[in-house]
């Protein structure tokens, strides 16, 4: 019979798997009724598939509503998620999953284009639905079918927006003309000298600065690979959070967080002070994140090996971070280089093959003597 939990406004339903799993699982629905009924229908479907190997079908809402009930206990980008199930379900509300093909993903591709998404939302929310669907297949053990797999669209190249060293600092300078103002230039000098994403600052607390080791602590809950890293304290990045110490001491001593405001609680939002910095400074298409591109950028510029850019970021595959190979053009120039070498070498061996049988006139063609 269909039961309440304390932690949703649900009835919860159970049935057996044909495997003798026990399934516990909010039934979307506050009628008692209703969520009676599902259950009913759930426990009928596994029976058939147990009894005569009956693939019952299974809609939209009864994939997607199980994985997204995992996802908020698991997944740290749960809001995400969500919101990108809001756009399928506007397409896929009702469709029988056992009977969703190519034709149905190309036709979800074509509406969402015309609806002007980019191909990499697109590939986004359908990775959404294809997890799902792998979800319940591995968990529930429901054979369905994936259409999704194999009908990505090709995304064009990463975005890599960055500004030199000079545009920093007239940032940081029209930053401190408007509200705010130390709090967001503290922000940028410390994104742009650890390359951290804004998250990670923001919700940084003084517990993981060691300013005696000049390390920043970031543990695998704080990150977006879920990785632990420690990040060095450069000389600029000192001088963000000192001044963040200062900031601190005068109005909220007692407040955990870096970028606290004056009373005390965390900073969620920077956004609009930024924008308007940006305005100031002239600095136009530069967004928040592309900080942390500033500092990539820098680093490669100056030879910093991809493999020590890709541990400073927190990438969990170089392929990330092979997106500012273009910014090494010095690495590259040696790289070629090494040809120049290669050709003197083969053109000298040629000569010395040509004159070896006729020392003679190597020294009339050479002007030196063997």
């Amino acid at each position: 019979m269909p039961y309440k939990r304390g932690d949703s406004p649900y009835w919860w339903v159970s049935y057996k798997l044909p495997n003798g799993k026990y399934v516990r699982r909010s039934s979307g629905t506050e009628d008692h009724a209703a969520a009676k009924a599902l259950e009913q229908q759930a426990r009928a479907d596994a029976w058939k598939e147990k009894e005569w190997g009956v693939n019952p079908p299974r809609s939209f809402e009864e994939v997607i509503i199980p994985y997204l009930q995992h996802a908020r206990q698991h997944q740290r980008s749960y809001e995400t998620t969500a919101h990108r199930v809001k756009q399928l379900r506007k397409h896929f509300a009702g469709q029988i999953i056992n009977d969703l093909g190519g034709q149905g993903i190309r036709e979800y591709i074509t509406e969402r284009s015309k609806a002007g998404a980019s191909a990499a939302t697109i590939n986004r929310e359908l990775a959404a639905l294809s997890a799902a669907i792998n979800w319940c297949n591995t968990e529930l053990e429901w054979a369905l079918p994936n259409p999704v797999k194999g009908r990505i669209m090709k995304e064009p190249e990463g975005r890599v927006r960055w500004i030199t060293r000079a545009e920093v600092d007239a940032l940081c300078r029209a930053a401190m003309e408007g509200r705010n103002g130390e709090l967001i230039e503290a922000f940028i000098r410390l994104a742009v000298n650890t390359g951290c994403r804004k998250e990670e600052m923001l919700g940084l607390e003084w517990r993981r600065v060691d300013l005696h080791n000049r390390l920043i602590y970031l543990e695998g809950q704080h990150t977006k690979a879920g990785k632990r890293r420690s990040i060095p304290i450069n000389q600029g990045a000192l001088s963000a959070l000192l001044s963040r110490q200062a900031f601190r001491a005068k109005h909220c001593p007692a407040s955990p967080w870096v970028f606290a405001r004056s009373d005390g609680e965390r900073a969620v939002s920077i956004r609009v002070g930024f924008e308007n910095a940006c305005k100031r400074a002239g600095i136009t298409d530069f967004v928040i994140h592309d900080l942390r591109h500033t500092c990539a950028a820098h680093l490669i510029s100056a030879g910093v090996p991809l493999a020590e850019v890709r541990d400073l970021l927190g990438h969990s595959t170089i392929t990330m971070t092979e997106r500012y190979a273009h910014l090494a053009p010095a690495r590259v120039r040696d790289a070629v280089s090494v040809l120049d070498r290669l050709n003197a070498e083969r053109d000298e061996a040629v000569s010395r093959s040509r004159y070896a049988d006729n020392p003679v006139r190597l020294v009339s063609e050479g002007g030196k003597r063997l």
